[in-house]
Parts: C-alpha cells; structure tokens; sequence
C-alpha cells in the first residue's frame, strides 16, 4: 500500500478557484480502480493550507493516477494556486493483521 501525504498552500486569492479545480480531480481520483481513499482536509487555523491524504494499492496504481487526463490536467495547473512549493511525502506500507 502507498501513503501520499501532498501539502498545498493556497494564494488566499486564489482559494475558491483551487477549490473549484481540486474537486473533480478528487472526484475522479476516488473512482480510480487502485485508489483505496483520496481525501482532501483544510488546516484547522489556516484556512488557506490543505492536505491531500492519499492511500493506493501499489506502486502500479500511483503510476496509472500519475497518467490520468484529470491528474496532469490539475497537475498542470497548481502551480497558479500555491503560494509555496508544494510538499509531497510518499510513505511505503505494509497491511497487517494484528
């Protein structure tokens, strides 16, 4: 299983309309045959940072959601929104019955 933990911080102008753009990629996302979740969280005392909290099957389900029309569509773009560099943690996980 992948963990991806994405970190954007939003331009305060440009909030609504990276909200707008962010929706279907989240939307899309979800439907994803590999995706396992794809949520999206506000900073509580900031509301103009947010979280994309990832979870896929493997290592081959990034790589076909890295290809999609609506990631490199949104990928293409963020840059517009961001305030700072977007920051990216990939995180490698085994499930476990315990």
């Amino acid at each position: 299983m992948i963990i991806i933990h994405a970190v954007f911080h939003v331009n305060p102008e440009r909030r609504e309309t990276f909200l707008a753009e962010i929706g279907p990629l989240v939307a899309a996302s979800q439907a994803e045959e590999g995706n396992l979740s794809y949520e999206l969280y506000e900073h509580s005392e900031n509301k103009n940072v947010f979280i994309m909290v990832e979870t896929w099957r493997d290592s081959e389900a990034v790589k076909f959601h890295n290809a999609t029309s609506h990631f490199t569509s949104f990928a293409g773009k963020a840059g517009e929104f961001l305030s700072a560099p977007l920051e990216v943690k990939f995180y490698n996980a085994e499930e476990t019955n315990v």
